[in-house]
């Protein structure tokens, strides 16, 4: 029986871009795969906005909270991707990074949110085929 892979979304706040791609990647793969979350600065919680627009997609985030980057979580995961964290991601050995560069939905309306999160739906599909 193969291990499961296992995946961190890292963005600066945790709030928004990283949250999404985890919601997406858990319905998407279900329990195929391992998935986490952080941010380099984790803001106090979702962004609200964000919460709506994926709640349209039939995917609830509202039970989430940002959590910090640690080295632990780097080290548990098999792919690393980062979305605007710049250089706080530590780097290990043997890890899968890649670097999605997807604007911020900080302090957006849903309607301007609904394109960066159709971008990470496809990001996140597009991902899975190569888990």
């Amino acid at each position: 029986m193969n291990k499961r892979a296992s995946v961190l979304f890292v963005c600066v706040h945790n709030a928004g871009r990283s949250q999404i791609a985890a919601g997406y990647l858990r319905e998407l793969a279900g329990d195929r795969v391992e998935v986490r979350s952080a941010g380099s600065a984790p803001s106090d919680s979702i962004s609200p906005a964000v919460v709506a627009t994926m709640r349209e997609e039939g995917i609830d985030l509202g039970a989430q909270s940002p959590k910090i980057l640690t080295n632990q979580a780097v080290e548990a995961s098999d792919v690393v991707i980062t979305m605007g964290c710049g250089d706080a991601c530590p780097l290990y050995p043997g890890k899968r990074y890649f670097d999605w560069e997807v604007d911020d939905p900080a302090g957006l309306s849903v309607d301007a949110i609904r394109p960066i999160r159709d971008q990470i739906k496809s990001l996140v599909r597009d991902l899975i085929a190569t888990l």
